[in-house]
């Protein structure tokens, strides 16, 4: 069972592709620990692209950063890019594409997503954050 408690864990990651994993397998641990086991396949894959999107397209330092409160799983990435995320394009015309689905998955599976800029430790960057309810 959950716990009623908020809490939120913050991982700043280097722009390395193998931060994806680290933070993939960090969050699962978390949610596991928190008794949040339905939610880690789904939170693995959205963590996952949002981060991805962050090592791929920027070339600054990024953080994870996973929040829960009120029933509410919030995963996000902070790239150092203050660029907005381009908008989603529908996932049936992804179906051969090589990139530009991780925001559509993003769409398809989170119950809530979007973006804001935001700076962290005088870097201009932004904020692209998901989430998803534990009921």
């Amino acid at each position: 069972m959950p716990e009623s408690e908020p809490w939120e864990y913050s991982l700043h990651i280097p722009n390395d592709p193998r931060a994806v994993t680290v933070c993939r397998r960090t969050l699962r641990l978390i949610l596991t620990l928190h008794g949040l086991i339905t939610l880690v396949d789904t939170a693995e894959l959205l963590a996952a692209e949002l981060v991805s999107n962050a090592v791929l397209h920027t070339k600054g330092p990024a953080a994870l950063r996973v929040r829960y409160s009120a029933g509410v799983l919030r995963i996000g990435a902070w790239d150092a890019d203050p660029e907005p995320p381009e908008p989603p394009k529908p996932l049936a015309h992804l179906a051969e594409a090589e990139d530009g689905r991780g925001l559509a998955l993003i769409r398809a599976c989170a119950d809530l997503w979007g973006w804001q800029p935001q700076s962290r430790n005088g870097n201009r960057g932004k904020y692209v954050w998901c989430e998803l309810a534990a009921a």
